[in-house]
């Protein structure tokens, strides 16, 4: 049977894309790679992309030169994680602060695995987690 290698992207739907695009440069210094008034992909780690969609901005097919991408969309308070070094857990609490983002919440999984829970301005659940959840 041939396997999957991994997750290459994952998206959001999101009310502001602007404000949004903002949210996660300011927070993670994501890098953009493509943006237009109704995507935004941007770079996280040598091999990931995660989307942002504007609401609504994805009802129609769009035709590109290799083919056309079907319509989507989405709606409601969705959840995503982002994997962090155990070693920086102090690092993004502070970030966080820094930023003015509250913690929501945090788990201990055991075997010394963590997770930290927080809101985005869409109201979605980001999570950032520790090796070990998992396993």
């Amino acid at each position: 049977m041939p396997h999957v290698t991994g997750i290459g992207e994952t998206g959001l739907y999101v009310t502001d894309l602007d404000r949004s695009v903002r949210f996660y440069q300011r927070l993670f210094g994501f890098m953009k790679i493509v943006s237009d008034d109704r995507i935004c992909a941007l770079r996280v780690g040598a091999q990931q992309v995660f989307l942002l969609f504007k609401q609504g901005g994805t009802l129609k097919p769009v035709r590109i030169p290799g083919g056309i991408i079907p319509p989507h969309d989405g709606q409601g308070q969705n959840h995503m994680a982002f994997t962090i070094p155990a070693a920086e857990w102090s690092d993004w609490e502070n970030q966080l602060h820094a930023q003015g983002v509250a913690v929501e919440s945090t788990v201990e999984w055991g075997h010394g695995a963590r997770s930290l829970y927080f809101r985005d301005p869409d109201g979605h659940l980001i999570e950032l987690a520790t090796p070990g959840v998992w396993d």
